[in-house]
């Protein structure tokens, strides 16, 4: 299926596996990455899931050769369109933490994918865009709900509208990436960075992105959610971290 899964105790790792291609994605690979979402947003053990290609490089977008077997009319545009927004989405709204470690190219479905993930980091040679007008295709709607949540409408909007691909700071200017790293330390920072996210406790990180994402619906907060903004206090693990400031340790949180 060309999506590789590994974990090391609470943090998982997710890799587009097929470098040949620059690790474009297939339909089968939309699906796959879906599902394997889906399984880590339900394991209450995984604290972090770092997403990353194998290589050199994190995703070339969707795989153009592909196209004639799996998007070449409307209707089975909309279909492939249907397992790529399930892809990405099920990223985007993974329970847990998400983090993208982005080396070379990532472009196009690629570049959603990191959209998706809460904290991008990329090496100092990396390379974005999403260039599909010279292709004389657009976004679904869906498609582009993922990147003006990440860049904003206008960012968006000179990305889509001028299609070139750039380097690494101007995609930090644009607010594509939070961090640039030298090119072989990609991998060593997200890890750190997985790290520290699952030092947390993992309530409070879970709960901290359920409340973001509920500010983006415009409708007003129930009582109910306003009270669920105060239910750490009765978790375990507020009194683990309590106790452990006061006595200046290290708190080892359960995630209960």
């Amino acid at each position: 299926m060309s999506i590789d899964v590994s974990k090391e105790n609470d943090i998982a790792v997710v890799t587009l596996n097929k470098p040949q291609k620059l690790n474009a994605l297939d339909l089968a690979m939309w699906k796959a990455l879906a599902d394997v979402m889906g399984q880590l947003d339900r394991d209450d053990d995984v604290r972090c899931v770092i997403l990353q290609g194998a290589g050199e490089n994190f995703a070339a977008g969707a795989d153009i050769s592909a196209f004639a077997a799996e998007r070449a009319t409307t209707v089975m545009a909309r279909s492939y369109g249907n397992a790529e927004f399930a892809g990405v989405n099920a990223v985007a709204q993974c329970r847990h933490p998400t983090v993208a470690a982005i080396q070379g190219t990532c472009v196009g479905g690629g570049l959603e994918i990191a959209c998706g993930c809460d904290i991008r980091i990329c090496s100092e040679d990396s390379r974005f865009g999403v260039p599909i007008n010279r292709l004389g295709l657009t976004m679904s709607y869906e498609e582009l709900g993922f990147f003006v949540n990440a860049v904003g409408r206008s960012a968006a909007l000179e990305i889509l509208l001028e299609g070139q691909v750039f380097g690494a700071v101007r995609a930090q200017r644009l607010g594509l990436v939070h961090r640039i790293v030298g090119k072989n330390a990609v991998v060593d920072e997200a890890d750190a960075t997985a790290k520290r996210i699952a030092a947390g406790a993992p309530l409070v990180n879970r709960w901290h992105k359920q409340f973001i994402r509920r500010l983006d619906d415009t409708r007003p907060l129930t009582e109910a959610e306003r009270a669920e903004g105060y239910a750490a206090f009765d978790t375990q693990d507020f009194k683990t971290g309590y106790k452990a400031f006061l006595n200046k340790e290290r708190p080892e949180f359960e995630g209960r």
